[in-house]
């Protein structure tokens, strides 16, 4: 097994629909930059609440790229 070499970078993304759709539009940026992303880990969410409904998502992630 070989050793590697990750960069990490944190990024926040956002959607009015879901959790998992913010975190697939931070991914979606992320992948039109620099090498192959390999692993993300959500590190905090939050929301916006109007009239006491969720109105907005936004989730924070720590993606991993492989420099090897």
């Amino acid at each position: 097994m070989s050793n590697h070499v990750y960069q990490i970078s944190e990024l926040t993304g956002s959607s009015p629909s879901s959790s998992d759709d913010a975190i697939r539009t931070a991914l979606a940026r992320a992948a039109q930059e620099g090498p192959e992303i390999k692993w993300f880990e959500v590190t905090g969410s939050r929301g916006q609440v109007v009239n006491g409904q969720v109105a907005h998502w936004q989730v924070t992630i720590k993606i991993g790229r492989s420099l090897n």
